[in-house]
């Protein structure tokens, strides 16, 4: 059953009670990799393979991410800055636990292609902010893994 979250906002993403960031370098560019995570929601299944299943709402306002192991996220845009910054907050969902949840991705130029941050920015309980903890080096791979797919399908398809 789906929970209503905290309305967070940018901020959040500095001042978050956990906040885990990654970081890759691609050889995609900073155009091809905003259009990838901001104008392609559906498209998000194709590379990170966490997600089964995206779609963006309220014409691309939100999105609704449906994750392996049943997760579901109703989330809100935030920040949509052409080839720099995506950001969204999860509004609902039916992860246990969590009471607030915003995901940052920032883009920089790079001497050959891009660098992306992913800043994953959460609260809830203390047993739950030591699990995601715990998990870090999974969710690490996780992005690390979905950024190598995300550029060999950007190198395939550059139209994307």
């Amino acid at each position: 059953m789906a929970r209503q979250l905290r309305s967070v906002g940018l901020e959040f993403v500095e001042s978050a009670p956990l906040r885990l960031v990654f970081s890759a370098q691609v050889s995609a560019s900073p155009q091809a990799l905003y259009a990838a995570l901001a104008d392609d929601v559906a498209g998000w299944p194709g590379w990170f393979t966490a997600v089964t299943a995206a779609r963006a709402v309220d014409d691309g306002a939100g999105r609704e991410i449906r994750l392996k192991g049943g997760t579901v996220f109703t989330e809100t845009v935030l920040a949509r800055e052409p080839d720099t910054r995506y950001a969204y907050r999860v509004d609902q969902t039916n992860a246990p636990g969590l009471r607030a949840l915003l995901e940052e991705w920032r883009i920089t130029p790079a001497a050959s292609g891009a660098r992306v941050r992913w800043t994953f920015a959460a609260d809830g309980p203390a047993p739950l902010r030591l699990a995601l903890r715990l998990g870090r080096p999974g969710l690490g791979r996780a992005f690390r893994d979905a950024m190598r797919n995300l550029d060999r399908r950007l190198a395939r398809s550059p139209g994307i």
